[in-house]
């Protein structure tokens, strides 16, 4: 039923004017054209992420969202970096640390937080 269907990743944030810069202006994603009161559309690749105010924004301890960036990983954390961007490091049994990138044999991958705390993944997948 669903199988067919696109998803798309929603995230909520306390305050849309500071997650609307953080989204647009430093990683890059353009409005997908739904905008109102408390939430915007924007366009990730072929998929779509809605961000909306609420309440409970930032209470979420898992990954909110990922992006599978092939071998752009590198220069990806290196932009981002560069843009102020923190990332995580997490002590994951299996995963070692080259940087900002946790490797375990061919998986490479890196987390960051938006300003609401949301993690956000990124992978070389």
């Amino acid at each position: 039923m669903l199988a067919q269907k696109d998803a798309m990743a929603t995230i909520a944030v306390k305050d849309l004017v500071v997650a609307k810069k953080f989204y647009q202006d430093i990683l890059g994603f353009s409005s997908a054209g739904a905008e109102g009161a408390g939430v915007v559309t924007l366009r990730s690749g072929r998929s779509t992420i809605v961000v909306y105010e609420s309440e409970f924004a930032g209470t979420n301890k898992a990954t909110s969202a990922t992006w599978g960036v092939g071998d752009d990983l590198d220069s990806i954390v290196q932009t981002l970096k560069l843009a102020g961007v923190s990332f995580e490091h997490y002590g994951v049994q299996g995963l070692r640390r080259e940087g900002d990138v946790h490797v375990a044999g061919g998986f490479r991958a890196a987390w960051f937080k938006d300003p609401d705390g949301n993690i956000l993944h990124l992978n070389n997948q």
